[in-house]
């Protein structure tokens, strides 16, 4: 077979991912697969490529032979920055995101879209020094080019400070005799029409989730050890390694897990009915005080900051909805905001924040953490509005309680108290809470990818994917307040 650096890295990981590849691509599981971090990647790459000045870009091609005569000929016309540079040794194919050439060699620079270099990269880079060393080229250096994510963006983006040049060189040189026959064995690997019998391992997780675990664990009975809610991928295959697989195994081998963990497998094992600690329940539930506003925020990221005072993901506010209970059992009103495309949304919505909540009331939100810290960085950012944004902070409190201490607990949550697994137990069969009905956007990552995209579509398409981010936002405050009844009903 041919390999490319992508089929490299995957076989690196695991050699049967490629075979599954080849044979099976139908069992892959690609819920698992961020697209937004794919997508990020396109736009680091683009922009990284004007790093070292002017270039010329091969462009893609599904018949890689006219990437690589296109390449020569850049190299015979001396241009010193070749983008997408591609080559081909011993059936082994690689595009070099960044290629620069000088009299007496060449100069390797891998862009990623992430803020550290990782083993896998190096992987991939050697491989690229590999190929490129069978061409005869002389290769004096390999570099890692990453985000830097303390870079804080004044006026025009700096690439110099928003990239880091990371010098790989002997490492890569280093693995060169694993490459070559790493890439003998994937080639023998993939030889094989019968599937490779190839156990789980921690190989299945790192340095990616592999869209084929779901495949390859089908053997094993659920719930098992791999549904404990807060154990390490680590020190789940490591229980499976020692036959502790099912909760009955963890439960009869006395296996140490936290006190939460054990309330999770004891409940699902033993069928135990929900735990109600009303003490507790009350406690919480008395210590909200009215008018009550229910708080939502939704944010996105950007690995290329495009607006002032902003580092490299950090969490951008664009989205809020608001329930306010004005009196206990009193009438619901609603208030939201959505930021206008293609603007940077901080400014207007902390003012509307700010006009929507009064200063001294109690706000609820669901893990308030990311709320508070959402509402602290806009206060930093705005010091005329910040002693009302931190008495905002100051009175929030959190829904999550109740469950993240385990004052209330049944066998549905699977030992997570995330409210995507505490509203459908609280609240099943409500019409009104059904998340699936919703247009276009239905979880928070839609809600980012969709919000981010907003620029690209016509005007038309513009007010569908605004109407649907207000549904879905709506539905994560009035989810609280149903969530809330629910706890109250208990007492």
């Amino acid at each position: 077979m041919n390999l490319s650096k992508s089929k490299y890295t995957r076989a690196v990981q695991c050699n049967k991912m490629l075979w599954m590849d080849a044979h099976k691509p139908e069992e892959a599981d690609t819920s698992c697969i961020n697209e937004s971090v794919l997508e990020n990647g396109n736009v680091v790459g683009d922009l990284a490529m004007s790093y070292f000045g002017d270039f010329v870009e091969v462009p893609y091609e599904v018949d890689k032979s006219i990437m690589l005569q296109k390449t020569q000929e850049l190299l015979a016309a001396g241009v010193e920055n070749i983008c997408e540079a591609s080559f081909a040794y011993d059936g082994n194919f690689c595009s070099v995101d960044i290629l620069r050439v000088s009299s007496d060699g060449v100069e390797i620079v891998e862009v990623k879209s992430s803020t550290k270099l990782h083993d896998i990269y190096v992987d991939d880079m050697a491989y690229q020094m590999y190929v490129l060393t069978g061409c005869g080229l002389n290769v004096k250096k390999v570099y890692n080019m990453h985000i830097n994510n303390k870079y804080v963006r004044h006026g025009e983006l700096e690439l110099k400070k928003l990239f880091v040049l990371e010098d790989c060189t002997e490492l890569c040189r280093a693995k060169q005799e694993e490459v070559q026959a790493k890439i003998a064995e994937i080639k023998d690997y993939m030889n094989s029409t019968e599937e490779p019998a190839r156990d789980i391992c921690m190989n299945c997780m790192q340095p990616y989730e592999c869209v084929y675990f779901k495949y390859c664990s089908k053997h094993i009975q659920s719930p098992s050890v791999f549904d404990i809610s807060g154990m390490t991928d680590k020190r789940k295959f490591e229980l499976y390694k020692q036959g502790v697989v099912t909760f009955q195994d963890v439960i009869k081998k006395n296996v140490t897990i936290t006190e939460k963990q054990k309330c999770q497998v004891e409940t699902e094992y033993y069928n135990l009915p929900a735990k109600v600690d009303k003490a507790e329940i009350k406690n919480f539930v008395d210590s909200l005080t009215y008018p009550l506003y229910f708080l939502d925020f939704e944010t996105f990221q950007q690995a290329i900051p495009e607006y002032d005072g902003v580092s490299p993901y950090n969490q951008i506010p664009f989205q809020y909805s608001l329930h306010v209970m004005s009196k206990e059992e009193g009438e619901l009103e609603h208030y939201e905001f959505l930021a206008k495309e293609g603007t940077d949304p901080r400014r207007a919505l902390a003012e509307q924040l700010v006009r929507d909540i009064p200063m001294d009331v109690c706000t609820l939100a669901y893990n308030m953490g990311f709320e508070k810290g959402v509402i602290a960085k806009l206060a930093a950012l705005y010091p005329d509005l910040s002693d009302h944004l931190m008495n905002i902070h100051k009175n929030i409190k959190d829904l999550m309680t109740p469950f993240s201490c385990q004052a209330y607990y049944c066998k549905e949550f699977a030992g997570s108290y995330s409210i995507k697994y505490v509203l459908p137990a609280l609240c099943s069969g409500d019409p009104e809470l059904d998340y699936h009905s919703l247009e276009g956007v239905h979880n928070g990552m839609e809600a980012m990818n969709a919000f981010a995209d907003l620029p690209n579509h016509s005007q038309e398409e513009i007010a569908i994917i605004r109407k649907n981010l207000l549904a879905y936002c709506r539905l994560d405050t009035l989810a609280m307040v149903k969530v809330l009844e629910v706890l109250k009903a208990m007492l």
